[in-house]
């Protein structure tokens, strides 16, 4: 049922969702750019009045947003995105670096996603499901919540 989730590899180069990553790229002038592996650098967060202001602030937010809508079917992204669109009123360069970050890794990682389709139901389910087990101790296991409508997951929740 959910082996899309299992790996999330993409591989429809053809696709809309191909041409859109490629367009966010290109829009950004970063298709041939040097890619990265990881979504965020490892420093602390970047602070709000940080750094010059960017110097054009429409193409950031702009790139943002395309971004936060990419977040979808990306969700590896999800929380790097979110602290890029914080600034979206007031961007300055290091906010910047960030965004580009961002584009890097997603040169480096085209053939990621999650799969969306069209389902012929609409049913939402709830399954949760224990990842692994307690041993000698009285923790909880891990788990997962997933929901999902039809074969499409929407949401996925860990706790430990």
């Amino acid at each position: 049922m959910f082996s899309d989730v299992v790996v999330i590899y993409f591989p429809l180069r053809g696709s809309t969702y191909w041409r859109y990553l490629l367009e966010i790229l290109d829009r950004a002038g970063m298709l041939e750019c040097k890619p990265c592996f990881t979504p965020v650098d490892t420093n602390p967060k970047v602070a709000a009045d940080d750094g010059a202001l960017v110097s054009d602030a429409t193409d950031f937010r702009s790139l943002a947003g395309a971004l936060q809508y990419l977040t979808f079917t990306r969700p590896d992204i999800a929380y790097v995105v979110q602290q890029v669109c914080f600034h979206m009123h007031d961007p300055q360069e290091p906010h910047h670096a960030v965004l580009k970050r961002i584009l890097r890794y997603i040169c480096g990682t085209l053939h990621l996603g999650l799969l969306l389709r069209p389902s012929s139901s609409a049913d939402f389910r709830f399954t949760l499901m224990l990842i692994g087990l307690a041993v000698k101790t009285h923790a909880s296991p891990p788990r997962a919540m997933l929901c999902s409508s039809g074969d499409n997951l929407i949401s996925l929740s860990s706790k430990r």
